[in-house]
């Protein structure tokens, strides 16, 4: 009789993912069983407590734990892992300050405890209503992060393919969380959900093709099944492709990113922001491990993919966006070509590559999440101000808050000392060392035109009269304030003093196979 094998699991290793996901757990108990009027701020402490808690752990096991296989050899623990691990918690954590403001919203999301105050009959009061009872969003969200936590430390296809959907299930229904009060918010829920359900499925079939090649599904084994082989075959370069394709999806990167200006507007904007910053980190880390680890010895087959890719991100991102009257949409679509910018130091294949893209991945999620945090704050009497022709003359209405942005604005453009020339700076480098000067020519060029609508930005909001329909300020909570106050100082603290950090991805930058 064959002995049953025992699974040695290192659970203070895995004590982040377990703390996140055993919160998520509690706060669907704590829906189910809380009264109505305890609710929100039982949710806000546990989501608060529990990501706090697993940054500090992360922080522990990185100190105390040495890199390997954990839980029979399914996630991975190394530098790169615990790195993108401590950055989702971050961009989590900023984004929860920024959800749980419970500043009036006259006309905007009825989402996570927002108070609404729409004039109107009783069914406009009874929406409001049911807006300050979501707050079912804080275990969804921990869910969601729970599946982050484990995308970017997969060690296999089979987990790396059941972390996406642990994540992206629970997103699809906080795009959705809008949707009593606009029919955009239940489009883009409806678009994300089909869409994500077909790149999952294109994910997965490229995980079968590959455990036909190679007859097993970790990375290690894939590795070496690929460093036997003599000649292409169409197995394999079939398998990447698809697994790629599942994974450029996720990132936002063209031709797969027709769903993020759609999606981007419809949701939420903290949801968006969390989308835009978290989500992005984990999928650009998943992307980093699948090429880097499994399909190494196959650089020459994905690299050029990748060049492509990233220039038509890059340039289709930056010029669709000047052609934008929205600023969620604009926003997106500058995702969008910082995706391109990403995929530059991807593409570097190396060690100097891999620490430019971590370092990319901080600059560019936090400036991210202030961006929408600052978005939230705009108003007109029905809500958001979206519209680009409102923000004129916010500069003069509210000088630190248009400062704030433009800060944000200029990092996004990469202009130097700010936190996003820093990011740009070290892709192109990196790029330039491994042969793809043309990816940076391309690049530079998509850095000029973005710089272009970031400028038009700044000059509506110092330079140009306000209209009758212009937006003005709300007064934000001191979690608001926190959340986009960190985004910033980040910004710039990032781009006069990133020594420090840059020592530090240099140090982790290595991943262990």
């Amino acid at each position: 009789m064959t002995p049953i094998s025992v699974v040695d699991i290192d659970y203070v290793a895995l004590a982040p993912v377990i703390i996140v996901l055993v919160a998520a757990v509690i706060g669907v108990l704590l829906e189910a069983f809380l009264p109505e009027a305890a609710r929100r701020s039982g949710q806000l402490l546990l989501t608060g407590s529990a990501v706090a808690l697993a940054f500090l752990t992360v922080l522990i096991v990185a100190a105390s734990r040495p890199f390997g296989p954990i839980a029979g050899g399914s996630l991975m623990l190394d530098g790169p892992g615990l790195f993108l691990q401590g950055l989702i918690l971050l961009t989590s954590g900023t984004a929860i300050l920024i959800m749980a403001d419970r500043r009036v919203d006259p006309g905007g999301d009825a989402f996570a405890g927002r108070v609404s105050t729409l004039p109107g009959g009783e069914e406009e009061r009874e929406v409001s209503r049911r807006g300050l009872m979501q707050t079912e969003v804080w275990p969804l969200m921990l869910f969601c992060i729970g599946g982050l936590l484990l995308f970017v430390t997969s060690n296999d296809l089979l987990t790396l393919f059941i972390a996406l959907e642990i994540l992206s299930l629970p997103l699809y229904l906080l795009v959705g969380m809008a949707r009593r009060r606009r029919l955009l918010s239940q489009e883009a829920a409806l678009k994300y959900f089909l869409m994500g359900a077909l790149a999952s499925a294109i994910l997965l079939f490229g995980s079968a093709l590959a455990y036909a090649y190679a007859g097993t599904i970790e990375f290690a084994g894939i590795a070496e099944r690929i460093s036997e082989r003599t000649t292409a075959n169409t197995l394999v370069i079939a398998a990447v492709a698809l697994i790629l394709v599942g994974l450029l999806f996720k990132i936002g990167a063209v031709p797969f990113g027709q769903w993020v200006p759609d999606v981007y507007q419809g949701a939420p904007t903290p949801v968006t922001g969390f989308m835009a910053a978290a989500v992005k980190v984990a999928a650009v880390g998943a992307l980093l491990r699948v090429l880097y680890v499994p399909f190494g010895g196959m650089r020459w087959e994905w690299e050029p993919v990748l060049w492509i890719v990233a220039s038509l991100t890059m340039l289709i991102g930056s010029l669709v966006a000047l052609a934008q009257s929205d600023i969620k949409r604009m926003l997106a679509y500058s995702s969008i070509a910082n995706a391109g910018f990403i995929l530059i130091g991807v593409a570097a294949a190396d060690q100097v590559g891999l620490s430019s893209v971590l370092f990319y991945l901080l600059a560019y999620s936090v400036a991210t999440l202030a961006a929408f945090g600052i978005v939230t704050m705009v108003r007109v009497p029905t809500g958001e101000a979206t519209s680009l022709e409102q923000w004129a003359g916010i500069g003069r209405r509210s000088p630190l808050l248009a400062t704030a942005f433009s800060l944000i604005l200029l990092s996004f453009a990469g202009i130097p000392l700010t936190a996003g020339f820093i990011a740009k700076f070290g892709v192109f480098t990196a790029a330039i060392t491994a042969g793809a000067l043309p990816l940076v020519i391309v690049g530079i060029v998509a850095s000029a035109i973005a710089a272009a609508l970031y400028v038009r930005i700044i000059v509506r909001m110092y330079f140009t009269d306000p209209v009758s329909a212009s937006a003005g300020v709300a007064s934000p909570s001191p979690l608001t304030v926190a959340g986009v106050g960190l985004g910033v100082a980040l910004t710039v603290i990032l781009g006069v003093f990133p020594q420090p950090v840059l020592n530090l991805v240099e140090q982790t930058s290595i991943f262990v196979r």
